[in-house]
């Protein structure tokens, strides 16, 4: 039923200045007007051919898992090298089969890096 149709991450927020700053000039995401139906409670952006809603909610920052991954290949060290130098501060976890280079965390197959925005949901960057 839904196999053939996109799917987008949706992020709760407080403050909507901070998250545009965070996604728009720290990430580097392209904000992709939603129009008037929103109220100017919700801003959306462009992430290579998928689109990520974040929207004003009292509820923002209390998922405590990872809301939102980007698949960046082998890119991941330069990734987090240049959002480490735009002040992000990447978030560390004991995982089993993981061990930590730097702010990456490198398994058998994978690597990936944790980071929180304004509000403290989390998201991850995932590489080879």
């Amino acid at each position: 039923m839904l196999a053939n149709t996109e799917v987008m991450a949706t992020i709760a927020v407080r403050d909507l200045a901070a998250a545009r700053a965070f996604y728009g000039d720290v990430l580097g995401l392209q904000e992709n007007p939603v129009g008037d139906a929103a109220d100017g409670e919700v801003l959306s952006y462009l992430s290579g051919s998928s689109r990520l809603m974040v929207y004003r909610s009292e509820f923002a920052g209390t998922n405590q898992a990872t809301a939102a991954t980007w698949t960046v290949g082998d890119e991941i060290e330069e990734i987090v090298a240049a959002l480490k130098a735009k002040g992000v501060a990447f978030v560390h976890y004991e995982m089993p089969g993981l061990r930590l280079e730097g702010d990456i965390h490198v398994g058998e197959q994978m690597k990936v890096a944790w980071l929180k925005d304004p509000d403290g949901n989390i998201l991850s960057i995932a590489g080879t």
